[in-house]
């Protein structure tokens, strides 16, 4: 449950970049895992492409950072580095 609750507010941040620049489609997405995120990179791809069918970021390419630093103040969450449109 906790990832679905990450992966759906990641999900409402990349469509509210998409419509706010009148894409047309995200073709990438660049996300940083913190180290306490609970969510390996495969999972996290996996759960992308459930969440992402029907959207604009549907198909859009990953580009995954995995951290490793256990005392960042982001160690917990799943951080929106870059999202690239058309």
């Amino acid at each position: 449950m906790h990832e679905f609750s990450l992966m759906a507010d990641l999900m409402k941040k990349i469509e509210k970049i998409a419509k706010e620049q009148d894409a047309e489609k995200v073709i990438k997405v660049n996300v940083k895992l913190g180290a306490l995120s609970h969510i390996s990179a495969e999972h996290f791809k996996e759960h992308f492409i459930h969440v992402s069918k029907g959207t604009k970021s549907e198909n859009a390419v990953l580009e995954i950072e995995e951290a490793t630093d256990m005392s960042a103040s982001d160690a917990q969450d799943i951080l929106l580095q870059s999202v690239e449109i058309i």
